[in-house]
């Protein structure tokens, strides 16, 4: 291979380079995090986002072909994609995939086209694009490429290297794009992860000293899932089975109904999502073996999962707690399966994070309960798990965090057997306020109007300590300070944790507020919390103070005022 050209064995180590430099980043990446929290995510869900893709691309082996290579990076990508920097991410890279998946070898000229394609595509996935970001990094460095071409480049090691080089100088001027970084100190943290993964993959090229070693999937990882308790019934199909269908001839729409109806022959509790080029089964069954044949006829089988529901069942009764994870015969680790009844019309999904504001959802009549939040999104294969579980016709989602909303809009894209509404929740407040205000007798798109209505009069925030030394919103911070911030920006800063949180209650009051809702976290003790209550009551002796056990971590409080 000259130095003209990329093919398809380069371009999957020049990948796996990448990821591996993300992932050596990943925590330094999480520290540009703008607010001084102990949560910064972006450098991890990033990471778990491309290594979601490398793990299949390391299952390929050395020698795999484009379009291989292409569904695996894609696919991968998609499926595991958390927060909002590592749904973009996998949008650029399902842009840039798109563009090569047909080609056996990439010049300058394609990989111009492919850049290009790559920022089409993820500007498209954001409904408010927002400059000074991973976007713009991504924008700056196809620009460069485009310019560098109609120069006549042709050295591909000189070309990427002046790239690379021009994507880093952008993410040196994103500080200048979004005042909020320059004022914190900090480049953009998703376009910093951007940057790293193209070094990387330069690094690679240029046969510079890397490891790109990633270890092959060998197991579903446990879900987080929490889901409703199990009732005891009669389990009429006993096998939970799930699988992805790598495809390898057309999956039309007409094939997709006909796969449909013969697993509707053989089961029930059937959800068959397809997108491009992989195919995502569930189906309870009582002979797995019929459903693994039929789709053998469309390509080959990954991520296979079968579950005897019936034994789980069991066990779990026996066990008296249907919340945890049990474990089959075989000691590995099964998720809760759906008991096989009758389709209801509503069900809900809530990510949450606390075992007591878990059970404040599930009280409200959640169905099923992610785990995660700020210091852990959801993957979008994880909101689609959630959704196969959800044994109803039409599923709220709750993302109550405004990091998983792209993530969740996704998986309703991905979803075609049931009726998605993501709910834009951006605080667990908010997501409390969308589910009590559901109607039972309105209908879906009636129920979703009235839920954004009543979440637009939630005011959230938040009490929690400063990691690192910064100035934001004019406002000195200095590392282990409590920081009270509300839904635009900081409201309080202190040493004192109650005059915090009292001054970030008075941020958040308008002369209409009629109540105050307190969740106090795992590491407040019911005494505390309960003195905190009796000083906002006398500070607003007009409103209803609510105090509740949210548990959650990080957090001391979260408040909202409606």
């Amino acid at each position: 291979m000259s130095l003209q050209q990329i093919d398809a064995k380069m371009l999957s180590k020049m990948f796996l380079a990448g990821a591996k430099n993300l992932e050596s980043k990943k925590e330094w990446i999480n520290e540009l995090n703008v607010f001084p929290v102990p949560d910064g995510d972006t450098g991890t869900n990033m990471t778990m986002t491309i290594m979601s893709a490398a793990k299949e691309v390391a299952s390929l082996g050395e020698n795999p072909d484009m379009e291989g290579l292409c569904k695996a990076v894609s696919g991968g990508s998609l499926r595991g994609a958390r927060g909002n920097s590592g749904v973009i991410l996998s949008q650029l890279l399902r842009g840039f995939t798109k563009r090569i998946k047909n080609e056996e070898i990439l010049t300058v000229s394609v990989l111009v086209e492919a850049f290009e394609k790559a920022v089409e595509t993820a500007y498209k996935a954001v409904m408010k694009p927002k400059e000074g970001t991973i976007l713009t990094v991504a924008r700056g460095g196809a620009e460069r490429a485009k310019a560098l071409a109609e120069e006549g480049a042709e050295d591909m090691g000189e070309f990427l290297a002046d790239v690379v080089e021009h994507a880093r100088y952008v993410l040196s001027q994103t500080p200048e794009m979004l005042p909020v970084l320059k004022q914190a100190g900090v480049v953009d943290s998703g376009g910093q992860g951007l940057v790293e993964v193209m070094a990387g993959a330069l690094d690679a090229f240029m046969g510079r000293e890397t490891d790109f070693s990633i270890p092959v999937e060998s197991g579903k990882t446990p879900s987080r899932n929490v889901g409703a308790a199990e009732q005891d019934i009669e389990i009429k199909f006993g096998y939970c089975t799930e699988f992805i269908i790598l495809l390898n001839k057309a999956f039309n729409i007409k094939a997709e109904i006909d796969f449909k109806a013969y697993l509707e022959s053989i089961g029930d509790s059937i959800v068959c999502v397809a997108d491009e080029d992989v195919v995502k089964v569930h189906v309870h069954t009582n002979d797995p073996g019929l459903a693994i044949q039929k789709a053998l006829k469309y390509g080959a089988l990954s991520n296979m999962k079968i579950d005897n529901m019936r034994l789980e069942h069991q066990e779990k009764l026996f066990k008296m707690n249907s919340q945890k994870e049990t474990k089959t015969a075989d000691g590995s680790v099964s998720e809760n399966s759906a008991p096989a009844m009758p389709r209801k019309d509503f069900g809900f999904i809530a990510v949450s994070v606390g075992e007591g504001i878990n059970e404040i959802f599930r009280s409200l009549g959640v169905d099923y309960v992610i785990e995660g939040g700020q210091t852990m999104n959801p993957s979008t294969a994880d909101i689609l798990d959630a959704v196969d579980k959800v044994n109803a016709r039409t599923v709220f989602i709750l993302p109550n965090n405004k990091n998983i909303i792209l993530a969740a809009n996704q998986a309703a894209e991905l979803t075609a057997e049931k009726d998605l509404f993501v709910i834009p929740t951006k605080t667990i407040p908010q997501g409390i306020t969308a589910v009590i205000n559901f109607v039972p007798e309105l209908s879906a798109d009636e129920n979703e109007a009235n839920m954004i209505s009543e979440i637009a009069n939630v005011s959230t925030g938040e009490v929690t300590y400063a990691v690192r030394d910064t100035v934001i919103d004019d406002k000195e911070i200095k590392k282990g300070d409590y920081m009270g911030i509300g839904d635009g920006g900081i409201l309080a800063v202190g040493n004192d944790i109650l005059q915090v949180a009292r001054t970030t209650v008075s941020g958040m009051m308008k002369e209409e507020s009629e109540l105050i809702s307190i969740y106090y976290g795992k590491d407040v003790t019911e005494e505390t919390a309960e003195a905190f209550r009796d000083q906002v009551s006398q500070l607003y002796p007009d409103c209803d103070i609510e105090l509740q056990y949210g548990g959650q971590p990080i957090y001391y409080y979260i408040m909202s005022v409606e």
